[in-house]
């Protein structure tokens, strides 16, 4: 069985807003409504959901309402896709609340964005075969940003069958987070140049299957569960390789030595035929272990290609990448190009 596409965004689509995870304060509203502002302009239908211009506790509603929403959503087929504001901290909670027979019965949604993001993403992908999307935020998607990774994201979403896209690794990227309550409209501030590495030095590294990812702070408690089993979707996929592609948000060295071996014991580097990491926006050393160093610890012996520094995570700008989707990452002395497609 592969993987399930969503039907192409065009204009005239209607998405629908839902914060399943952290809601937006009203010190983000007039961001918030930039963004709105800035789909209607391109021709989409936009729909707001009650779980969104509040953020209590770093939830916009109790999980059963967050749950709710989102359900209504996505059984609900004049809607096209169901974009959060951004990612937060539990959507997880999530998870056990949804009703996912009845999930398999509609068509699957598109889902976008990264963080918390893709606790849901990753969890639909497994459960439902659905192809969802590690990307940009919706708090990043304004008129205004130039940078090419993260303007086209929503033209890929337009992908019809037996169509490709490709994307080139950004010449910079962010290093230092923007307060949009202090710019409205703000854009990315690329300061900092992007060299993707391979770990063991290779200067030329090429990958090829069906990608799965997003953040490791969050995906390492699911591995193994029903809702992250790499063992069970390369069966699924006809024993398809997967390129497994993680970032680092905020754990610490130990906390992430401690992450990758969990990973490790549950087999799931056993699945992929490589991995690919992003910008490290976490702590970089501890007691004189550094990020490089641990990351050496665990995969020096793998014999699938390891890339680090990518465009991924909370350093951005962000690839477009599908979760379920063919891929193949070339990559060439500190450059990269993503090629997907849908059969």
């Amino acid at each position: 069985m592969f993987a399930r596409f969503p039907k192409p965004l065009a204009q005239g689509s209607t998405i629908a807003i839902t914060a399943f995870s952290s809601g937006v304060s009203e010190a983000g509203h007039a961001r918030l409504d930039l963004v709105l502002r800035d789909l209607k302009t391109k021709g989409y239908r936009v729909i707001e959901g009650q779980c969104l211009r509040s953020n209590v506790n770093s939830v916009s509603g109790s999980a059963q309402n967050r749950a709710d929403e989102l359900m209504r959503f996505l059984l609900d087929p004049s809607i096209d896709a169901v974009f959060p504001p951004w990612g937060g901290e539990y959507a997880m909670e999530l998870l056990p609340l949804l009703d996912y027979a009845a999930l398999r019965r509609v068509s699957p949604k598109w889902i976008l964005g990264f963080s918390d993001v893709s606790t849901l993403a990753v969890a639909l992908t497994q459960k439902l075969n659905w192809v969802t999307v590690h990307s940009a935020n919706l708090m990043d998607l304004h008129n205004g940003q130039r940078d090419p990774l993260t303007a086209q994201t929503l033209t890929h979403l337009r992908l019809a069958d037996r169509q490709w896209f490709d994307q080139q690794s950004s010449a910079y990227f962010q290093r230092d987070y923007i307060d949009f309550t202090a710019q409205t409209d703000a854009c990315l501030n690329l300061t900092e140049p992007t060299h993707w590495q391979a770990l063991d030095g290779s200067p030329d590294v090429v990958m090829e299957g069906r990608l799965l990812g997003g953040c490791l702070d969050i995906l390492f408690h699911l591995a193994g569960t029903e809702y992250f089993d790499l063992a069970q979707l390369r069966q699924r996929w006809r024993d398809d390789n997967i390129i497994l592609y993680l970032e680092n948000c905020e754990m610490s060295i130990p906390e992430l030595k401690r992450a990758l071996l969990n990973l490790v014991m549950r087999g799931v580097f056993a699945n992929v035929a490589g991995v690919v990491f992003g910008r490290n926006a976490g702590p970089e050393a501890c007691h004189g272990l550094t990020y490089r160093c641990v990351l050496h610890e665990i995969f020096d012996s793998v014999k699938f290609p390891v890339l680090l520094d990518a465009d991924i995570g909370h350093l951005p700008p962000n690839l477009c990448l599908m979760n379920g989707a063919k891929a193949r990452i070339a990559f060439k002395q500190g450059k990269a190009s993503v090629r997907q497609w849908r059969p």
